[in-house]
């Protein structure tokens, strides 16, 4: 198949690249519309008692307060004087604006959750008309700062619709500056790996074709289901990644087949054979990784799956036909514009991978510190907590920050957050008053606020409503000075859920710690079919290309190692905080959803390096080398290539570091901290090591799935027909 497409493609590369051509516009008129498709939120299971809550909520309370306005004075009490005057005429203002509703101010109920302990601050909470359609960024602009003509006041604007508004809008600022960091910077290493300009620039342009298609994808599915905005960062990663992976592929195997003696036209046609093969597999790998995550309810996750999938795809599409047609079209071209003093990738065996294949083939106790080092990585494995991303997640500067740092530190409770509890139809005055009575007694709770009043320690102490009444509704705040984020505000959740509820209505507990405990229930019960459904499609098709079964065990064995020690080390730099003024970031619990795509994306990628590699290794076998040679010449093959294509993703990874926000520097440095540690250490020391170990049995398989092998087994070998 292989031969006949890359013959087919040899003989109509001018043909093959007007279609390609077509196919890219069409695909960058789709992608223009992509960013007013998608969605700032997925981190929640729509089906969880968290989601019903909301909805609950929206129902029978007109909307949930997606803005919190926190007034402040430079001093003195915000209750009283011009700064009473002041937050009234804001109150008026709220009150009059089509695109809010459901205001709740701190002078109609000045109680201990409405205004701070000091009484410099008070809140107020305000809804959205419509939640979809309201601009947060106009609403941030024009509440911000408001300040009288004695300057008595200033606002800070925080809650769920102002933290996610500033934080897609971030996240978009942020994406352009990573690509004007990460582009030119992957040009210069491509022009210094292939020693030229024309190799480095049409390696590149598979990256750009590869996100514009993936981009166009996801307009479309944004059209008919919840897509993801942060897909688009799993988009550029991954399609400038594997444009620099698979190119660098491609191109070395026609500089090697062309130095072997062979004609421009037989070499692209034999990369496509060989390469090609290798890279179809390695992108089969990935995308089999990514598709994981569609088995998540977070549309979060299935939108990076939707990203990944679609990137995947399209990159190995692009690089096994449009690549190799400019290729065959460039002819000798593809050398031209050669950087002075720079040989560049040649093909054939490096010395240096040869040299360090052989000393660690020969002494495969070196790998022993490379493990024990890997090891101490992961250890903070053992400490790792899980949290939901809040306005933490922004630098300090940010307004929704400011307002959620002041809702912490001046306020009684965690009110970034409350735990919420609605009910799903009115209570009665008395059995409202039991149930809430029954909620203030549970541990941790310091109070709860209804339209009754406030209840602690199962005693009403103010008459005063605290909450406004519903249609058809009641809603009770259960204020706590838990952390959101903690196991304690965790085990809270569960306790209130576990109170019986008032006569005729159901309770539904909602709320941030409610969202991160129904988060961690939805991902923990799918992890096992997610994770277990990988290995063992990764044993699948490992077993098809090598025909061996412990080859593919080994593969997972060491990949998990990597992993480990990758998120151990993103476990002490982002929860721990080691380096976090550094780089510009609040040490706080892990995003669980990051988590899992972290390790997802991981893997697909320690995968596609182990197809490049044992892809070499299983040809040099069946050229009749033993196992030691065969594992000696497939490093000195490709341990060049996956260590420079390695450097050059990190690079486009890492460029996520200079985004505002916290989860997207954990996953551009854990990503491209996987890519070093599984190139560098993973390929370089303990795969030789381990294969030394294993001897020939790492190539056994039980007769009956050897039998299977040889009948649908992959082969690397070309068909000898010529070009």
């Amino acid at each position: 198949m292989f031969h006949r497409l890359g013959t087919l493609v040899v003989r109509n590369p001018r043909r093959v690249l007007v279609i390609g051509l077509v196919a890219l516009l069409g695909a960058i008129y789709l992608a223009t519309s992509a960013f007013g498709k998608l969605d700032d939120a997925g981190f929640d299971d729509p089906a969880s008692e968290t989601s019903r809550a909301a909805v609950a909520l929206e129902e029978g309370f007109g909307n949930d307060a997606g803005f919190v306005l926190i007034v402040s004075t430079g001093g003195g009490a915000v209750t009283e004087g011009a700064a009473a005057k002041d937050a009234q005429a804001l109150v008026d203002r709220l009150r009059t604006d089509d695109e809010l509703t459901d205001v709740v101010s701190y002078l109609d109920a000045p109680g201990p959750g409405m205004v701070s302990e000091d009484g410099a601050h008070g809140l107020i909470s305000v809804g959205a008309e419509d939640p979809d359609e309201t601009d947060a960024a106009a609403v941030i602009d024009r509440y911000t700062d408001t300040s009288a003509t004695d300057n008595a006041t200033t606002v800070h604007v925080g809650g769920q619709l102002a933290t996610f508004e500033e934080i897609s809008g971030q996240l978009g600022s942020d994406l352009g500056l990573a690509e004007a960091i990460a582009i030119p910077l992957m040009i210069a290493l491509l022009m210094l790996a292939f020693g030229n300009i024309v190799a480095a620039v049409i390696t590149l342009a598979v990256g750009g074709f590869a996100i514009a298609g993936t981009f166009a994808e996801l307009s479309v599915l944004g059209s008919f289901t919840d897509v993801s905005i942060y897909a688009l960062n799993v988009t550029t990663g991954l399609g400038l990644g594997l444009a620099v992976d698979y190119g660098l592929l491609m191109v070395a195997r026609v500089r090697e087949e062309r130095a072997a003696g062979s004609a421009h036209a037989d070499a692209v046609v034999r990369a496509v054979e060989t390469a090609g093969r290798t890279i179809v597999f390695s992108a089969s790998t990935v995308a089999i990784s990514l598709a994981s995550l569609l088995i998540f309810p977070l549309y979060f996750l299935r939108s990076s799956a939707y990203a990944g999938i679609g990137v995947m795809v399209i990159t190995a599409v692009v690089a096994v036909v449009l690549l190799p047609a400019t290729i065959a079209l460039l002819g000798d071209r593809i050398d031209a514009l050669r950087i002075p003093g720079v040989r560049g990738l040649r093909g054939g065996a490096a010395p240096s991978w040869t040299r360090l294949a052989r000393f660690v083939t020969s002494r495969p106790w070196v790998a022993l510190p490379v493990v024990a080092v890997l090891l101490a990585m992961a250890a903070p494995l053992a400490g790792i907590e899980f949290g939901t991303p809040d306005d933490r997640v922004l630098p300090t500067t940010a307004g929704s920050r400011q307002a959620g740092d002041l809702l912490r530190e001046e306020f009684d409770g965690d009110g970034t957050s409350p735990i919420t509890v609605v009910t799903t139809s009115a209570v009665a005055d008395d059995d409202l008053e039991t149930y809430a009575a029954e909620l203030s007694r549970v541990d941790d709770v310091d109070r709860v606020d209804t339209r009754l009043g406030t209840y602690a320690d199962g005693t009403l102490v103010s008459k005063t409503p605290a909450v406004p009444p519903g249609d058809g509704a009641d809603q009770l705040a259960v204020v706590n000075q838990l952390d959101r984020q903690s196991a304690e505000a965790r085990d809270l959740v569960r306790d209130i859920r576990a109170v019986p509820a008032p006569a005729d209505a159901d309770a539904l507990v909602g709320g941030g710690a409610a969202e991160l405990l129904d988060s961690l229930d939805a991902i923990g019960a799918k992890l096992p079919y997610a994770f277990g459904g990988l290995a063992i499609a990764m044993v699948i098709i490992l077993f098809l290309f090598t025909g061996s079964l412990v080859q593919p065990l080994r593969a997972l064995a060491l990949n998990i190692i990597g992993l480990g020690a990758t998120l151990g080390a993103t476990i002490a730099i982002f929860q721990e905080g080691m380096g976090a003024d550094l780089l510009g970031f609040t040490a706080m619990p892990l995003n669980v959803s990051m988590v899992v795509l972290l390790l997802v994306i991981a893997f697909g990628l320690s995968m596609d390096y182990e197809v490049f590699v044992l892809g070499r290794i299983t040809e040099m076998r069946r050229r009749g080398l033993g196992n030691v040679e065969a594992v000696v010449q497939g490093l000195a093959h490709t341990g060049r290539i996956v260590t420079t294509a390695a450097a050059l993703i990190a690079t486009s990874f890492f460029a996520f570091l200079v985004s505002d926000i916290s989860f997207m520097k954990f996953f551009g440095l854990g990503v491209g901290l996987a890519i070093l540690i599984d190139a560098f250490l993973i390929r370089g020391i303990l795969l030789p090591a381990a294969m030394r170990v294993l001897g020939e049995a790492a190539w056994w398989a039980p007769k009956p799935l050897r039998r299977l092998h040889r009948k649908i087994g992959l082969s690397e070998e070309p068909v000898p027909v010529p070009v």
